[in-house]
């Protein structure tokens, strides 16, 4: 098969959560586990970082590989879902995986595919195994997919685990209270494998503590020894009180990585503890140029000026706060918002969020997921948002630019496959 064909194979044979949500969620490792097998077990050949939460683990898993990149580590990073291009998904020092390895692995294991019939995340957790062997990475950050227990990734057993911050997200595959999903997220947790969570959070703190002393694994919340304080466009980093690096400006812009960075560097911490080379100039280094060593795109990402557009892939409850609140401390005059989601979510308390003085265009992203855009105005309507019906996010995003002055704000998100159509991402 072409690229292309290979492509169109992987996406219309083998069930895609992204584009049809939870009937493609597979509970179990099985697939996975019998998918390793036929390539020998490529995920015990190489170490690896295993990075969940719901909020913060994508920006946190390519901030720790730039970091070990700039260490000298050969590093692979393994993410979900990708914006533009399938092979974001399985990067190594940066680079995306080639198109020819895509295609010669799904032939080679296409007979395997058939008898097995795995899903399309349990089809490219093992592709990113098997290419990060063949390139013998020094490490690997994966990313989970959804959860942590049942997720695909969780057949590796890491050198360190991190967790990000815990909020409501995919109640209906994780469960409905924050100690529910926190108990699904410290699956990952393993016997005697270090892990760190970004935040002390009183709702959940307890389920990592008794899921990390069951499993005699050392735990850091990193909230207690890292502190970020605003400094002009980055922050003063103290540990313990003490401040331990020169200004970081990290080229993340959102202010939500506040709370991400502190997880991060207390990752960094343990690394040192395992012997990993990791300085502190190398984590300035890492953290600062994230997107240019890792391409990293679409959190709180400026596409352009006069009007300023910027858009975000956050897309829960605690994402969209966050949002909305970095959204007031932006300096403008009118704000229009160009937002879109999915069908599978409650999203009425993420609708009570959103600002109701702002200029709206509700749009869908072009896959079954989406939820039509009529649908979103007539629901977003009782929360006193107004505005108009342009599906299409990149024509939304032009008629806003049209009617918006040079001092204007134009936010586009709502949805992570809203921000993945947009031209010029």
């Amino acid at each position: 098969m072409t690229y292309p064909q290979t492509l169109d194979y992987l996406y219309q044979s083998l069930p895609m959560f992204q584009r049809v949500g939870a009937v493609a969620y597979k509970k179990d490792l099985t697939n996975t586990l019998a998918l390793c097998q036929v390539l020998d077990n490529p995920h015990q050949k190489f170490k690896t970082i295993h990075v969940a939460g719901t909020n913060g683990k994508g920006s946190s898993s390519h901030m720790l590989a730039a970091i070990l990149q700039s260490a000298g580590y050969k590093t692979g990073l393994y993410t979900s879902p990708h914006l533009k291009s399938f092979t974001e998904r399985i990067k190594v020092n940066g680079a995306d995986v080639s198109q020819t390895f895509v295609t010669d692995f799904v032939a080679r294991v296409k007979p395997a595919l058939e008898r097995i019939k795995p899903s399309f995340f349990e089809t490219t957790v093992a592709m990113a195994f098997d290419y990060f062997a063949a390139q013998r990475v020094d490490v690997a950050v994966i990313e989970v997919g959804l959860g942590g227990r049942l997720d695909s990734t969780n057949v590796i057993t890491p050198v360190l685990s991190l967790i990000t911050n815990i909020s409501l997200d995919h109640q209906d595959l994780l469960g409905d209270t924050l100690p529910q999903i926190a108990l699904e997220k410290a699956g990952i947790i393993k016997p005697h494998v270090p892990v760190v969570v970004s935040q002390r959070q009183a709702e959940v703190q307890a389920v990592f503590s008794t899921r990390a002393t069951q499993q005699h694994a050392e735990l850091v919340f990193a909230s207690d020894h890292y502190e970020l304080e605003p400094a002009g466009q980055g922050y003063r980093v103290k540990q313990e009180g003490v401040e331990v690096i020169d200004p970081l400006v990290p080229d993340l812009k959102g202010n939500y990585q506040q709370k991400n960075i502190p997880g991060v560097l207390a990752s960094c911490q343990v690394l040192r503890q395992q012997g990993f080379a990791v300085s502190w100039h190398h984590i300035k280094t890492g953290i600062e140029n994230t997107q240019s060593l890792t391409g990293l795109k679409g959190r709180w990402q400026t596409l352009r000026n006069h009007p300023r557009v910027i858009c975000d892939t956050a897309h829960n409850e605690d994402g969209i706060r966050q949002v909305v609140e970095q959204l007031v401390k932006t300096p403008h005059q009118n704000l229009w918002m160009v937002i879109g989601m999915v069908k599978d979510k409650d999203i009425s308390s993420v609708l009570a969020l959103l600002p109701v003085n702002a200029h709206y265009f509700f749009c869908q992203a072009h896959i079954p997921r989406a939820l039509d855009a009529h649908a979103l105005a007539n629901q977003a309507r009782a929360y006193g948002l107004r505005g108009r019906v342009v599906a299409d996010v990149n024509t939304a995003v032009q008629e806003a630019t049209q009617m918006a002055a040079a001092g204007d704000l134009i936010f586009v998100g709502g949805s992570t496959f809203v921000v993945a159509e947009l031209a010029g991402l």
